[in-house]
């Protein structure tokens, strides 16, 4: 299980489209999911140890941000071939289990994680209400555990800062998870 970094913010880069069916029956796209102010486009998925470290405040902060303007949505790209754990039904059994407040959808040809350069669970992009990309960095602190009670909350407050002003923060650390688990060619 090969850990990977996420890269450097591209501030600007235009976030592709997509539709994709989610665990609760729904399919969504772009425009059903951004906020007024910006949105939380997250690749996730089930067995990943970073993401288990974080799930609870994935919640938290979406819910959070959803006052703020900020719409979320978590993309799940994994091979459930090679990693049954990541599984449509799974999926489902998680977002439930986690209170996901949230769509959680499934790119089953991993069209989309590889439009958006995606790297590793979790990754994250934010996005402003032009849907220009302005953060590309971690939760906070955690690792394959979550960091301590009161930890800065850093993709929290550069969200907050993307929906003021529509800019993320010069200053971002990269997210840190296991490699997306992509199918055989």
């Amino acid at each position: 299980m090969a850990s990977l970094e996420t890269p450097v913010c591209d501030f600007g880069w235009k976030a592709a489209d997509f539709d994709l069916p989610g665990v609760d029956g729904k399919r969504y796209n772009l425009a059903s999911v951004k906020g007024e102010k910006g949105l939380l486009v997250m690749f996730i998925c089930n067995h990943c140890p970073y993401v288990k470290a974080i799930r609870d405040r994935i919640v938290r902060d979406v819910t959070e941000l959803r006052q703020h303007g900020i719409g979320a949505i978590a993309i799940m790209s994994n091979d459930p071939v090679e990693y049954p754990e990541d599984s449509f039904d799974n999926m489902a059994r998680i977002a439930r289990e986690c209170d996901f407040s949230f769509p959680y959808v499934w790119d089953e040809t991993q069209q989309v994680a590889k439009a958006y350069g995606a790297v590793c669970t979790p990754d994250f992009f934010g996005l402003n209400d032009r849907l220009e990309l302005q953060y590309r960095g971690r939760l906070d602190a955690s690792r394959k555990e979550a960091a301590p009670p009161g930890a800065r909350r850093e993709l929290f407050e550069g969200m907050l800062q993307v929906a003021r002003t529509g800019q993320g923060p010069d200053e971002q650390i990269p997210s840190i998870g296991c490699s997306i688990k992509w199918q055989a060619e």
